[in-house]
């Protein structure tokens, strides 16, 4: 189980989302764009199928619902599976940095699997393939279709400009 700080780091993400977030999936990538903006709560990253995904982060949503600092709503979706919906009344931090809350919102505002294509292109970039878009829409086809590819480089423009401590890569 992960420490209580990075509980109160997973449910500082969900506070400064605008106290809820739906979805697993959004949870991590708003966690992995923090991270890269240098705003973070200081959980690793590595590649899953959805693209960045860190398990320490996984762990301490676990953790902040059992401590109660976040509560997890599981439902079934319209197409049969299921999905999560954070929670937090967290107070907000008057020190925080202004560019996390405005990244954290922005990303759960986003569409779900936009917002997944945008941080699997980042990660990408940051492992230094040549063309992050190109190997995004190469690994996710399905998810890449409909015009969503260029809705998430769209979204990730969107991200890029909001000022940070460490800007996105130009992808």
């Amino acid at each position: 189980m992960a420490g209580i700080d990075y509980a109160h780091g997973a449910a500082a993400i969900v506070r400064d989302a605008g106290g809820h977030i739906v979805g697993r999936t959004k949870f991590q990538k708003i966690a992995f764009f923090l991270e890269a903006a240098g705003v973070g709560s200081g959980f690793p990253f590595r590649y899953k199928h959805y693209g960045p995904y860190s398990e320490l982060l996984a762990a301490a949503a676990q953790h902040a619902a059992a401590l109660r600092l976040i509560v997890e709503n599981e439902s079934v979706a319209a197409w049969g599976g299921q999905y999560s919906t954070f929670y937090t009344q967290m107070p907000a931090d008057p020190s925080m940095h202004p560019a996390r809350a405005r990244l954290a919102q922005e990303m759960a505002n986003a569409d779900a699997v936009e917002l997944e294509l945008a941080a699997t292109a980042a990660f990408l970039a940051y492992e230094r393939f040549p063309d992050p878009w190109a190997e995004t829409a190469r690994r996710k086809p399905e998810k890449a279709e409909g015009g969503r590819l260029e809705r998430a480089k769209q979204l990730y423009l969107r991200l890029q400009q909001i000022p940070a401590p460490h800007q996105l890569p130009a992808i």
